[in-house]
């Protein structure tokens, strides 16, 4: 028998994606239960979503699940879930670092932090990659301040500034940076490099696949044989990289690359997989910019030179570029990655879904 559930949630936009936030304890526990509420109150199996508050697209069918951590010195444990549009999947494998941004300013407003006056520092553990993030979350007053003179490519105006540090983001799925053991394979007689820090992704030269790397997301979209060589690609290199049959999975993400006037930096096409992406996601970012400080990669070519660290690099993207900053980790570990975002707290209340 059908079930009208009503679940508190907050919709935030954090970066350039947006969906609910709930907190763990108001979810089923058990995996499977809490993915069909997910998928019931984002309205999937419809192209729309509308029978649920998803927003019909990839970047708007998202979801962040927020609790307390029990873990020392962590103050919150954070599971991502990308909601399939139009088929009724929950995928768990990867993390999203813009939705990652509103983590932080939620966790504050939620109580599960208590803020300090000016700028409160957030210990997130990422429950896809068991991979820690720090959020500085903006609270003058003890409150979270969401308005400030901050802008993101890919979203109108400005806002308070989110910084998110990477803490050993090498090896986020299959623990390690590069885990085929080479800076290059050849598949499908391409070259690629294979790289997992924040989010596993093949890279692959734009010119290797015809492409001058400018193309905009809805001419590459298009595209119908190029889609179909890239998840080629795609599905060679995730059994190469140790994740096996990564036909149901959004992970490896493939990412076209060529040169960037601005330097140093890269021009990127990023895929989510079966898409292009309007802009750039930010774990996508952190695994092109550690690529991009590792001599012989495809991304490393492209940028030119040997990167001492700290470095800034520039990304471009179909909407703009963003900055990712790297440096050396004070305790030896592997380099550390960080990036501006911002966050906005939408709207609160309850959301209702039909649940058998």
């Amino acid at each position: 028998m059908t079930e009208i559930v009503g679940i508190p949630c907050v919709l935030m936009r954090g970066g350039t994606s947006k969906g609910p936030f709930f907190l763990a304890a108001h979810l089923p526990a058990e995996p499977k239960a809490r993915d069909e509420v997910l998928l019931a109150m984002l309205g999937s199996g419809h192209e729309l979503q509308v029978d649920g508050v998803g927003g019909g697209h990839p970047l708007t069918s998202k979801v962040a699940i927020v609790s307390p951590s029990k873990r020392p010195g962590v103050d919150v444990d954070y599971l991502f879930a990308q909601v399939h549009v139009t088929e009724r999947r929950v995928d768990t494998g990867p993390n999203c670092g813009n939705m990652l941004a509103a983590v932080g300013p939620f966790a504050v407003e939620a109580g599960i932090v208590s803020p300090q006056d000016g700028l409160t520092n957030v210990h997130i553990f990422n429950l896809n990659t068991n991979k820690s993030v720090l959020a500085d979350v903006q609270t003058p007053g003890g409150r979270v301040q969401y308005t400030g003179d901050t802008a993101i490519s890919g979203v109108p105006g400005t806002a308070a500034p989110i910084l998110l540090t990477f803490v050993g983001a090498e090896g986020s799925k299959t623990g390690a940076l590069l885990p085929t053991g080479r800076v290059i394979d050849v598949i499908d007689g391409v070259e690629v490099s294979c790289v997992d820090a924040a989010m596993p992704v093949v890279i692959i030269a734009a010119e290797a696949l015809g492409l001058v790397g400018d193309e905009t997301p809805a001419r590459l979209n298009a595209d119908s044989a190029l889609l179909t060589r890239l998840e080629s690609i795609r599905l060679q290199a995730g059994r190469l990289m140790g994740l096996g049959d990564v036909s149901a999975s959004v992970i490896p993400k493939p990412v076209l690359v060529s040169r960037s006037a601005i330097q140093p930096g890269l021009r990127l096409r990023y895929f989510m997989p079966h898409l292009c992406h309007p802009s750039m996601s930010i774990t996508g970012s952190v695994a092109m910019a550690m690529a991009s400080v590792t001599p012989g990669t495809l991304a490393h070519r492209l940028v030119g030179e040997v990167l001492p660290l700290p470095v800034k690099l520039t990304l471009e993207h179909p909407l703009g570029s963003l900055e990712v900053a790297v440096r050396a980790d004070e305790h030896g570990g592997s380099p550390v990655a960080s990036v501006v975002r911002t966050a906005r707290r939408l709207f609160d209340g309850v959301a209702y879904a039909p649940v058998e």
